[in-house]
């Protein structure tokens, strides 16, 4: 088709020209230099990419079919990347770049009552993490020197734990026993009693099914104790590098609040599937396997995390991050591989019994195998002067009670021994998810020990620990205050716990004592 007019369609062209030349005159040409390399496996978890020279270990790269990797296997001619989610969009010889950073995650106060995963992702609904700053998840722990000894409790308002295996802030205590046996009940009551202790609380779920975390959140919700937590998660459906960088993170988004002087309490549940998933990782890595199949480098893994848990010095802030870990064992080998690593790198551990959960001793903690080396420093001085000598005086007691079993004449001392070991033993049972404040176990402790429980039904001591716990906060609130402010408990205080106690079951001692007597 021509033109009607071709004055009007040079006149057009020219113009057009003129744009262009102008346009490639003012143009200046931009060189832009970037690394790029090729794929050349996958699966598994696990990227095989040749090209980079210089990358850098824990250095992140992204791939052109979506999602991003941790550089962690460094050759010559080939480096392993561990993939941070599914491999399904990455094919072999797709390009590979280079983030220039390191792996890292959002920190701050924006993530309290948020349920997220390692990267900061966020897992519950409520959009996207509203935090500016970022930190690495892999931390030098603190010097030495900047570490002050554990002189504060951390309560747990377990009286089995506070009473006999205190808990220092800034220590780590190993939470370890077979599967099913209330290990996290533990560490979730922990996280329940810091309602009004002013301690941040940070629960890290590693390779646990989707409905035993949502359980978890529910009950934090539940509790309003979501508000002032972080949940991080990486659950069994995960890539396991997700799972494998999952603590390391969750430490990281506690340390910041450790940082501006608070205190953090974080629960790692549990250990033995992330050390699972770094052996996974490590055999596809072609890493050279160990003891049962575990790399040599596991007892690293786990140390160079729990070394960042500590209580730092006034001058550095005075904050603290106390570390609850999880471990499961396998008919209660304590002395497997992963197990032992454990002990060794932490402050003590509290052990759950199989056999007193199916008593119905619950929490199933067994006080003999459990141990805190260092919060008996940090144990208030009245509880300390109730619950001193309760690990010595219960083992006694079980192991009379073990002898005590194979004969049928008891003499009357023994007789009565066993019958308050007995009501010691029941004071220490406590539903799930009902912490206690400390001036109520000091209450319910120096009762049984002292005996005002000695004449009660066995299967009426919970009943009398529940009012002996209300009455000693409406009778003596002033002492109660006291008693959580540090203050030294003389025999005065005493009495009037003694007081208020007797006067509150006195009713259920009438009974059984006119219950006897007409037996």
């Amino acid at each position: 088709m021509q033109l009607e007019n071709p004055t009007i369609a040079e006149r057009l062209a020219e113009s057009l020209f003129d744009r262009m030349d102008r346009m490639l005159a003012e143009a200046e040409p931009a060189i832009e230099i970037a690394d790029i390399a090729r794929v050349l496996s996958v699966g598994n978890g696990i990227a095989r990419i040749a090209g980079f020279p210089d990358l850098c270990a824990d250095e992140l790269v992204t791939f052109a079919g979506g999602g991003i990797g941790i550089a962690s296997s460094l050759a010559a001619d080939r480096v392993g990347v561990i993939v941070l989610g599914g491999t399904e969009r990455i094919r072999p010889g797709d390009k590979v770049h280079r983030m220039r950073r390191i792996v890292d995650t959002p920190v701050g106060a924006a993530l309290l009552g948020r349920v997220v995963d390692p990267l900061g992702h966020p897992l519950d609904g409520g959009g996207p993490v509203r935090s500016h700053e970022r930190a690495p998840v892999e931390r030098t722990a603190p010097p030495i020197m900047r570490r002050a000894p554990v002189c504060a409790p951390l309560q747990t308002g377990i009286t089995a734990i506070d009473a006999a295996v205190p808990i220092g802030r800034g220590q780590r205590e190993l939470i370890i026993g077979d599967r099913q046996s209330g290990k996290t009940s533990i560490a979730i009551d922990a996280i329940l009693n810091q309602k009004q202790s002013g301690v941040i609380s940070v629960y890290c779920a590693i390779g646990q099914r989707a409905s035993a975390v949502a359980r978890v959140i529910d009950t934090l919700r539940r509790a309003g104790a979501l508000d002032r937590s972080i949940v991080v998660v990486a659950s069994g459906d995960d890539a396991p590098g997700l799972q494998f960088i999952a603590p390391y993170a969750a430490t990281t988004m506690a340390e910041h609040f450790m940082d501006e002087g608070r205190d953090v309490l974080i629960v790692y549940d549990d250990l033995t599937r992330h050390a699972r998933a770094y052996r996974e990782l490590s055999l596809l890595l072609r890493r050279p396997p160990g003891r049962e199949a575990y790399p040599g480098d596991i007892f690293y893994i786990h140390s160079r995390l729990l070394e960042r848990s500590t209580r730092l010095r006034e001058e550095h802030g005075g904050g603290s991050l106390t570390a609850l870990p999880v471990i499961e064992t396998q008919a209660q080998n304590i002395s497997a591989f992963i197990p032992t690593n454990l002990i060794s790198i932490t402050d003590g551990q509290i052990y759950l019994s199989p056999e007193l959960f199916e008593k119905g001793q619950l929490p199933a903690i067994d006080i003999g195998t459990s141990v805190s080396r260092v919060g008996g420093k940090a144990q208030l001085p009245a509880f300390r002067a109730v619950a001193g000598d309760l690990r010595l005086h219960y083992a006694q007691f079980e192991e009379l009670e073990t002898f005590a079993r194979f004969g049928t004449q008891i003499d009357a001392e023994t007789r009565n021994r066993l019958n308050r070991g007995r009501r010691v033993r029941e004071v220490l049972k406590q539903p799930e998810h009902v912490p206690l404040d400390v001036p109520a176990q000091i209450a319910v402790l120096l009762a049984a020990t002292e005996g005002l429980f000695d004449t009660i039904p066995a299967d009426r001591v919970a009943e009398a620990g529940r009012r002996a716990a209300k009455a000693v906060r409406d009778a003596c609130p002033d002492l109660c205050a006291g008693i959580e402010g540090g203050a030294e408990l003389d025999s005065a205080d005493r009495d009037a716990l003694m007081t208020a106690v007797d006067t509150a079951v006195a009713d259920l001692r009438t009974e059984a004592e006119s219950g006897n007597a007409v037996a």
